[in-house]
């Protein structure tokens, strides 16, 4: 390739594959620049930290979270329309990002939101980037739904799970999307090597989130279906989502096909163990350079 091509970036929804997109982009710009950035729910968040240049700030924070950091960031909330508040959460991301405002940013920026109320997509693409970002990534159910102006906003990946459509005006070369739904066909493809102390703190979390999730009596992993053992209500809900947004990215695609399209195998995790920074984050980077291998050469 003699010059690095102009992208337009589109990043996924799918909870904690969301790391993958760190990865992805960083694969990314080695051979491309990033012209524009359209997200929903983790892909509003990774994108909007990687369009006001606090990206790998955010990357070294996630990696260096320990079991009891990341308890002490659940604020759970019974009567507000989701478990947890998130601010603490978003209280740490928006002392990353800072008060910057999307248009002020120096990549255009789309963050896709679901209002609740209305039934419809939102496209965000001005204000306070957090807001922004805070309205996309209100899983339902799981974080409180957002006030945006005179909105309430949930999840952005409940309508437009691969937000495709608010890149189709940027005078770019090429449009990107990376998918964190994927075909499994691939899935023992990618051998990552975790470091030792990484496999100790996701196997601390895992046992700590599994434990608090019995005391609350929510997601209990001990309460099983009959068809499908071994599987928690907590998993159900995520296999559920992804098959929601598995259609819906399917015919997203039909409408607005990418150039070139990253997928991220949709069982490289659940959509909450986000205790898999580490791991995530390197398959971004292998899936991707694979991906545009083919496209350099």
């Amino acid at each position: 390739m003699n010059k690095r091509e102009s992208v337009s970036l589109v990043l996924g929804s799918g909870g904690a594959r969301g790391y993958a997109h760190i990865g992805a982009i960083e694969e990314l710009t080695k051979n491309y620049e990033i012209k524009a950035i359209s997200g929903s729910s983790m892909g509003a968040l990774i994108g909007g930290l990687y369009a006001c240049g606090k990206l790998e700030e955010y990357k070294k924070w996630v990696l260096e979270l320990e079991t009891i950091d990341v308890v002490k960031l659940l604020d759970f909330s019974f009567s507000r329309g989701g478990i947890l508040r998130g601010d603490k959460v978003m209280k740490i991301v928006e002392n990353i990002v800072g008060d910057v405002l999307i248009e002020d940013l120096p990549i255009a920026y789309t963050a896709v939101a679901t209002d609740i109320l209305k039934q419809k997509e939102v496209w965000i693409q001005k204000g306070k980037l957090i807001d922004a970002i805070r309205g996309s990534v209100a899983i339902p159910g799981i974080l409180t739904p957002a006030k945006f102006e005179n909105l309430y906003l949930i999840d952005g990946g409940v309508l437009n799970p691969l937000p495709i459509a608010p890149t189709l005006s940027d005078i770019t070369d090429l449009t990107i999307a990376v998918s964190l739904n994927g075909k499994n066909k691939n899935k023992n493809k990618y051998k990552i090597k975790i470091p030792k102390k990484e496999e100790e703190k996701q196997n601390k979390f895992q046992k700590t989130f599994s434990d608090l999730m019995k005391k609350t009596n929510l997601f209990d992993s001990k309460k099983q279906y009959d068809i499908l053992d071994n599987i928690s209500s907590f998993d159900v809900f995520g296999l559920a989502i992804d098959l929601m947004q598995n259609t819906i990215i399917n015919y997203k695609i039909a409408g607005y096909s990418p150039d070139i399209i990253v997928n991220i195998p949709s069982d490289a995790c659940g959509f909450y163990e986000f205790n898999r920074a580490y791991e995530l984050i390197e398959l971004g980077k292998l899936v991707s350079k694979a991906e545009l291998k083919k496209v350099i050469e």
